[in-house]
């Protein structure tokens, strides 16, 4: 089991040292494909679908969105759904693939100041390497994605196992150690900023298809345009209370 991150004393306490971002709704805006394939899909089977109940999916691990659709009529097993979607959704972003505002300058602005990224998604790993591939090359170091966790998000396993993995060779790269005081996570659904804050990080909220309420426990931006590292830098000056 992935134990918290643990945050370290630094000299350099407002220096950011890695940004672990969500994909689906921060970085790319795919939930209207995954929507789109939800209503194919449970249409399929004589179902009908809405779009509150697509909106509840939001940010939940694919897993559980699999059941919800089992639910609604689809006569498919759990990781039959899942592939479905998954290749419905990959092959649609392929052709277009949706940017949030200011997530790709914002990731530019990051790797040029030598601060790492990685990717933090309830997706599985077929999309989430479609994403990666259509930026630019080293800007993303790894992904950890749904397929990698027992337990999805609102758990912070995944963030955690992010955490781990990008503090392994932190030392060796960079002279210190990793601190979660440090480092930043971006989401945008209530599960993903729920995760992401109880992980421990520095948890940014962009909220995009459902609200997100104002909270001591993350910082709440209305968009990521505009948004550059030394902003980001200056949200570890103003920490918020551990989960």
């Amino acid at each position: 089991m992935s134990s918290a991150p643990t945050a370290l004393t630094s000299t350099s306490a407002s220096a950011l040292q890695a940004v672990f971002w969500d994909m689906d709704g921060t970085l790319v805006d795919t939930e209207p494909y995954w929507i789109a394939a939800e209503y194919e899909l449970v249409e399929s089977y004589g179902g009908t679908w809405s779009e509150e109940q697509a909106h509840h999916l939001v940010g939940q691990a694919l897993t559980y969105s699999a059941s919800m659709l089992q639910q609604a009529g689809v006569r498919m097993q759990s990781q039959e759904i899942i592939d479905w979607l998954i290749t419905r959704v990959a092959a649609r972003a392929r052709e277009s693939m949706p940017w949030r505002p200011g997530a790709r300058e914002l990731l530019a602005s990051v790797h040029e100041a030598g601060v790492r990224s990685a990717l933090v998604t309830m997706s599985h790993r077929p999309l989430a390497e479609a994403i990666v591939e259509a930026l630019p090359a080293g800007q993303m170091e790894f992904i950890v994605s749904g397929d990698m966790v027992s337990r999805g998000k609102p758990d912070p396993e995944a963030y955690h196992l992010a955490f781990e993995t990008m503090g392994a060779d932190h030392r060796q790269r960079r002279g210190e150690e990793l601190s979660a005081s440090r480092c930043i996570a971006i989401e945008d659904s209530v599960p993903g900023t729920a995760a992401a804050a109880a992980s421990g990080l520095v948890t940014v909220a962009v909220p995009h298809f459902t609200e997100l309420p104002e909270s001591e426990r993350w910082h709440l931006l209305p968009t990521l345009a505009g948004v550059d590292v030394r902003q980001l830098e200056e949200l570890l000056a103003d920490p918020v209370p551990a989960a």
